[in-house]
């Protein structure tokens, strides 16, 4: 439609104050110095304009007008029409006249006129960010971003300033948790009295500094460096894994330029072998270097680096290595190019297809915070979530690609063994009658449970309150022990959080390896160790470390030496001023755990390991489920309750030493996976995975957590607690409680803590009251715990991803 027709069909008028030549050439743009004006006649003819309307089209007329009055200068000579402004800008430069009474009035002009634009207010930090000032105000300074003040703390960068700020600079190389290289170039900004665009990354920010993000030359300067950066870029977004989730994609539509002006080859680059995990495509990377800074700075090896010059720069693994490292998975979350990406991910699926649910990992005790990505009931990959007090924002490979085990080898329905040795598929009512029958025949203290390592608070409170209501206390859980220190929660837990390691100047590692048991307490050690060059002693089995450390010893001998301060390293101990003891669970298992426990506790009142602003006396815990399970008392002794027991219910239970269990006992398996204990079962119970239910964990620093359901459940499996909780009704105990939160309910009247989400509860009881400990310490050296880093329980043994790395990586 003419957009000087009314929507009634009727002509709207356009009235101006004056068309004559005069008029005209006001309203334009004053040309160029030594350049004229074409004559106006080559203008096109202007019609004249039609009867002025009644007063209430007033309106309508002007707007027709101004548009009718852009138009004529569109289709005007090219001169004009390129000093010509958009329309909008014609509408701000000419008055237009109404034809009303009170059209000439000065007031009126006035009120037609926009008004100038207010500043816009200031914007909150990118990401949500909270910055926290310095309370010295010397140490904190003020730059001007875009016009706004903003204070930040001194050394800051010009980027971190502009984040401050609210304003997300374009960046390639920078990463918060890496060193600066400043080799992309894509963060320039203009600053004030600067002859050239900076690059805020690198550039410190000095008071007083006036950064402007949105000018001219810093748009052309980011256009330049991404048409640079896509000369030898592949054209692979269709067949490109990173495509939909790419830095370069997005940074590509909001900062490049509509074409490139490169028409010669471009470079190619040969791809490298960097194991079963990483897929690399070299020709895609920009030599952001990210990488290779990840793998010496966090990860602690020297596996990639940048060979060549010039347009020959590549980056690689130098003699044609594979990366060994327990983290190198990360380097797919932060390449921001498809150059590196996950293989057993490849072309599985695209990132828009994929629902995103935020959960936690349960194949070690960190409890590292993570994504599950699926795609309707098929888990399809699994990546970290931030948490800066636990896992920041690395996880391991085991959590990262342990996934497809989650659909290997699974339970799906309730099974009883037969006269022939062979399970059949049964329903729920019969298998629970079966065991039901069975219990009602053996004497309560003979019935022994045993919950698994992936077991989660609330079915370790069912299997708890199952079994002591049948009559017995045999309750126990894999990893404990025989007689795990639970009196006290300092005793089993790690007293000074992952986060508050990096307070710490000497670290004394007692039969732990912290690399193999949790990979991202290691990595928080390293970048202590990095960042303060904090000492680390270690006394165990000769390991592999990925930072400095002083070997003191294999065996609890020189913990004694220590503790009488007869050891050199006492004088390192004496001089420190936040020393931190770490104990590895692993010692739970040795019959002197008791005398070495008494030593250890020798060790950090000898050298003020524990005072009242500071408790460095820590447990590092090997399994998801250990720190819940001491919480709610599940502390039987494993030898004593197997060796006697009739009864044997184990949910998850498969690290049992089957072989002391007696030949003519009833075994229950309740699992997810048919892994070691399901060869022993009478009955088999399918049960539902950590992605597949909602349950509560606790960590080695005692933070309590959810697992969201993912993706439903494998056949006819169904949740721990749900199963005991039936099998409690046909067997005549029936529990009091039929709801999640009513079993939560029950916890928070055992172990209050365990029901205070996201929160870490500190121990407040002192090791000073602990009776003293008359059992001697044994000379046999401490053991390595964990053989294979990439198979230590149900999920990762079933893992042919897993299988992959343990043989490729570790030559088992």
């Amino acid at each position: 439609m003419d957009p000087h027709v009314s929507d009634t069909g009727a002509v709207a008028p356009k009235v101006r104050e004056d068309l004559s030549h005069k008029s005209i050439s006001s309203n334009l743009a004053a040309p160029a110095k030594g350049r004229r004006l074409p004559p106006l006649s080559h203008l096109p003819a202007i019609p004249s304009p039609p009867p002025s309307p009644s007063p209430p089209h007033a309106a309508a007329a002007s707007v027709a007008a101004m548009a009718f009055f852009a138009r004529a200068i569109r289709h005007s000579s090219p001169y004009l029409r390129s000093r010509a402004p958009p329309p909008p800008a014609v509408a701000a430069s000419c008055r237009w006249i109404s034809p009303t009474a009170a059209a000439g009035s000065p007031e009126a002009g006035a009120a037609v006129a926009p008004a100038d634009p207010e500043t816009p207010p200031p914007r909150e930090p990118v990401g949500g960010a909270r910055v926290e000032l310095p309370s010295n105000p010397e140490d904190a300074l003020e730059v001007f971003v875009d016009g706004h003040a903003v204070r930040i703390p001194k050394g800051f960068t010009v980027l971190q300033a502009c984040e401050v700020a609210g304003v997300d600079i374009p960046r390639f190389c920078y990463h918060s948790r890496l060193s600066i290289a400043g080799n992309c170039r894509m963060c320039l900004v203009e600053v004030e009295k600067s002859p050239k665009p900076v690059a805020s990354c690198a550039m410190p920010a000095l008071p007083g500094m006036k950064i402007k993000t949105n000018t001219p030359v810093a748009k052309k300067a980011r256009e330049g460096v991404m048409e640079f950066l896509l000369m030898n870029h592949p054209l692979d977004c269709p067949i490109c894994d990173q495509g939909g989730e790419c830095d370069l994609q997005d940074q590509s539509m909001a900062f490049g330029a509509d074409r490139g002006r490169f028409t010669e080859m471009k470079r190619s680059v040969v791809d490298k072998n960097l194991g079963p995990l990483v897929k690399t495509v070299m020709t895609r990377c920009i030599q952001c270097t990210r990488c290779v800074r990840f793998a010496s700075e966090v990860a602690g090896v020297q596996d990639l680096g940048m060979l060549g010059r010039g347009s020959g720069e590549e980056i690689g693994t130098y003699v044609e290595k594979l990366m060994t490292s327990e983290l190198s998975g990360n380097v797919i979350d932060i390449c921001p190019v498809g150059a590196l990406t996950s293989k057993p991910f490849a072309f599985k699926a695209r990132n828009w297809e994929l629902k995103g649910t935020e959960t936690i990992d349960v194949t070690d005790a960190v409890g590292s915070n993570i994504r599950v990505d699926s795609r309707g009931p098929e888990v399809m990959r699994i990546v970290p979530r931030l948490n800066e007090d636990i896992n920041e924002e690395w996880i391991s490979d085991k959590t990262r690609f342990c996934y497809d085990g989650l659909k290997r080898q699974r339970l799906n329905d309730p099974m009883i063994r037969g006269t022939d040795g062979r399970f059949k598929a049964v329903t729920w009512r019969d298998a629970l009658a079966v065991v039901a029958e069975v219990l009602q025949q053996v004497k309560p203290e003979e019935i022994t449970g045993v919950a698994g390592k992936l077991s989660d608070a609330e079915s370790m409170m069912a299997l708890k309150d199952f079994v002591n209501k049948m009559g017995s206390d045999k309750v126990l859980c894999e990893g404990n022990g025989p007689s795990p220190p639970a009196d006290l929660r300092s005793n089993y837990l790690m007293n000074t959080s992952i986060a508050g390691l990096e307070k710490a100047d000497v670290f004394l590692l007692v039969g732990t390896q912290p690399r193999v048991e949790a990979a991202m307490v290691n990595a928080r050690i390293r970048k202590t160790v990095r960042a303060t060059q904090a000492k680390v002693a270690y006394i165990g089995p000769p390991t592999d470390f990925n930072y400095d450390h002083e070997h003191l010893g294999t065996g609890p001998q020189t913990l004694v030496e220590i503790a009488e301060g007869r050891h050199p390293f006492c004088s390192t101990l004496q001089s420190a001023k936040n020393p931190v003891i770490i104990a590895g669970a692993g010692l739970f298992d040795r019959e002197d755990q008791d005398a070495l426990f008494s030593t250890i506790e020798t060790v950090a009142k000898k050298f003020n390991v524990v005072r009242p602003d500071w408790n460095g006396l820590n447990v590092l815990l090997l399994h998801a489920a250990q720190a819940a399970a001491l919480d709610l008392g599940l502390v039987a002794n494993p030898t004593e309750s197997i060796k006697s027991t009739k009864f044997l219910y184990l949910m998850g239970a498969d690290d049992v030493d089957l072989d002391k269990v007696p030949d003519d006992a009833f075994v229950v398996y309740q699992g997810h996976h048919g892994d070691k204990a399901v060869y022993r079962a009478n009955v088999i119970l399918p049960s539902s995975a950590f992605s597949e239910k909602e349950g509560t964990y606790e960590n080695t620093e005692g933070c309590t957590q959810w697992t969201i359901p993912a993706v439903p459940t494998v056949g006819d499996a169904r949740d721990d607690w749900k199963i005991l909780r039936a099998l409690s009704e046909v067997a005549g105990a029936q529990l009091p409680y039929d709801s999640l939160s009513g079993v939560r309910d029950r916890i928070s009247m055992v172990a209050p803590n365990l029901v205070h989400v996201d929160e870490r509860e500190p121990c407040t009881i002192s090791s000073e009251v602990k009776p003293p400990v008359k059992q001697q310490v044994s000379s046999t050296p401490f053991k390595t715990v964990v053989e294979n880093f990439y198979m230590t329980d149900a999920i990762t043994r079933a893992s042919k991803i897993m299988a992959q790395c343990s043989a490729t990586l570790l030559k088992k």
